[in-house]
């Protein structure tokens, strides 16, 4: 969509310095920018890329000077950034219309707007909210409630009875519902346990390719508002998280752990079962959280098992050492034997 640099700047709500005029159409890098792309400049060392750009707009930060650019002036340049794209940059539908080979189940309530694609399958009681897409080969169980404007792409699956609420991006290859890994033991064999719960999904809320939710076993999932999940996330059966948390690949949640608000979780993360992670916490990459451990609200963990950043830090100082010190422990006892 085209937008002049003077309208982008009103609708983001930013001062404008230049040519309000120039015509805006898409966002890029600056290398690969053209003269009609919106590029944005973070911190002062990337001037130079800046100015070389063929683009004639940039959003940047307070205090970089763009020589002959006309400046979108921000506070968070990367954060108004994202907002410019989500303006200028139209969206590739995952479907159109409602595809001849799709099935909708009879007592399924689809609004007229929804777009469904080829050998798409909607159950039984479902209810599907307006502006929605869902991709071919997907399949959404009976009983779930899906909100307004959601995006589902090709592959996405749903059991039954899960609840979305609106604007909910879902990646291909994701798996929504499926029973958790629950287990009773006993006269020499497992019993499975009653998965009876159900996955609810916040407004606002994205979840990366071939990512997977277990239902709640007799309680609920939970995902809040505003959450973003990577791709090859895996959250277990009764799990919790808050507000605005994001959690990256290859991470794996645990049954009946809770992760509060603006948390961030790093890529391979293994939470055990029955933790807590705090709002505003971090969980550095590859960290690893054992049973029914508690990560205060701010504080930063690394490593396996998990510590406090500063506390691993010092310890992986030694951890380093460690051949430097086994020769040192092999003079000595040399030594002592000699003497």
């Amino acid at each position: 969509m085209t937008r002049t640099a003077k309208e982008l700047a009103e609708l983001l709500g930013v001062a404008l310095e230049g040519d309000g005029g120039v015509e805006l159409q898409n966002v890029a890098a600056p290398e690969r920018a053209g003269a009609r792309d919106l590029i944005y400049v973070e911190s002062a060392k990337h001037a130079e890329r800046a100015i070389a750009s063929a683009a004639r707009a940039a959003v940047a930060a307070e205090g970089i000077a763009l020589s002959d650019k006309t400046v979108l002036r921000a506070r968070n340049a990367k954060y108004t950034f994202a907002k410019a794209a989500a303006i200028l940059r139209e969206r590739v539908p995952v479907a159109r219309g409602v595809h001849p080979t799709a099935i909708i189940a009879p007592l399924a309530r689809v609004h007229p707007t929804v777009s469904i694609g080829a050998y798409a399958v909607i159950g039984e009681d479902t209810h599907v909210g307006e502006g929605t897409e869902i991709g071919a080969h997907s399949v959404i169980g009976s009983a779930c409630w899906i909100g307004n404007n959601c995006r589902f792409h090709p592959r996405v699956t749903f059991y039954s009875g899960i609840r979305v609420g609106h604007r909910v991006e879902i990646h291909s290859g994701a798996v929504i519902g499926a029973d958790g890994f629950g287990y009773a033991h006993g006269e020499g064999r497992y019993l499975k346990f009653p998965q009876a719960g159900i996955v609810e999904i916040g407004d606002d809320v994205e979840i990366g390719a071939n990512a997977t939710i277990d239902r709640g076993s007799l309680d609920d999932t939970w995902i809040a508002e505003g959450v973003k999940l990577d791709n090859l996330v895996h959250v277990g059966h009764n799990v919790k998280i808050g507000a605005h948390t994001v959690i990256a690949a290859q991470t794996g949640v645990s049954g009946s752990s809770t992760i509060g608000d603006r948390v961030v979780v790093g890529g391979q993360v293994g939470i055990a079962d029955h933790c807590t992670l705090e709002s505003g916490s971090v969980a550095g990459a590859q960290a690893g959280i054992p049973t029914g451990k508690t990560i205060r609200g701010g504080q930063t963990v690394w490593g396996t098992p998990a510590r406090e950043i500063g506390k691993f830090k010092e310890i992986y100082v030694w951890y380093a050492r460690l051949p430097e010190l086994a020769e040192r422990i092999k003079e000595l006892e040399a030594k002592l034997g000699k003497g």
